[in-house]
């Protein structure tokens, strides 16, 4: 079976794009979303949510590592371990709950000085962490490559390539930006996030998973499809 999560990175930036993140769960295939619980749009995010109890909410953990250009010594990693902690708490008191699956802004903790880091912090509290779980990845729904948008990109008919190659048996997270960005947003992604609500949103992205035999899923569902699957070479019936 092919199982997909669509998850939106950045909820909680600002209130524009929990807008566009909560109008592709509610009108169209997204159903998970990552929470940046220091940003502005934090508070409003989780209010947001709570109209929306299938939408699972991760933590998409904000962490800055020291550039080479600074010269500054890198933190050790008790002072990360501490800031993951102290996000970590934030969501909580933020949503009430604790998170039902880890990530980082930027992919941060793929860095070898913060992955064990992250990896620890994963298995204690017990989230699936990107890259690091029986959920595969997939970051190509994307609409800007080397520094210039490409619109094309993030279309339905690229969508539909994409769910046809790329998508096979397993859980896969397909990950994806929309948005609705206000004039003070600073960012370089931003005709590109009403781009992908307007995508995810079209009656025909549905109708693609249907057509290639893809369920739609949360982080909510995994635990428990998870339980079911059978083990590595165990017998089933004929």
């Amino acid at each position: 079976m092919k199982y997909l999560i669509v998850n939106g990175d950045d909820l909680g930036a600002s209130p524009g794009i929990n807008r566009g993140i909560l109008e592709a769960h509610h009108r169209g295939i997204l159903t998970s979303a990552s929470l940046m619980v220091n940003a502005a749009g934090a508070r409003d995010a989780a209010d947001l949510s709570r109209s929306a109890p299938r939408l699972s909410v991760g933590l998409h953990a904000d962490i800055t590592l020291p550039s080479a250009e600074t010269g500054a010594a890198a933190p050790q990693e008790d002072t990360w371990r501490a800031e993951l902690d102290s996000q970590l708490a934030r969501f909580q008191e933020l949503m009430g709950r604790p998170p039902t699956h880890l990530d980082s802004h930027h992919n941060v903790h793929r860095d070898p000085r913060l992955l064990p880091v992250f990896l620890e912090c994963a298995g204690r509290h017990r989230l699936p962490l990107r890259e690091h779980s029986p959920v595969r990845y997939f970051s190509k729904f994307y609409g800007q490559w080397g520094g210039r948008t490409h619109l094309e990109q993030i279309s339905v008919a690229n969508l539909d390539r994409m769910l046809a190659a790329e998508i096979g048996e397993g859980f896969t997270e397909l990950s994806c930006h929309p948005g609705y960005v206000e004039d003070d947003f600073a960012s370089g992604y931003l005709r590109e996030r009403r781009a992908e609500v307007q995508t995810l949103c079209e009656p025909g992205a549905r109708r693609l998973l249907d057509l290639y035999g893809i369920r739609l899923i949360s982080y909510h569902d995994l635990p428990g499809l998870l339980k079911d699957r059978p083990a590595p070479g165990a017998l089933t019936a004929a």
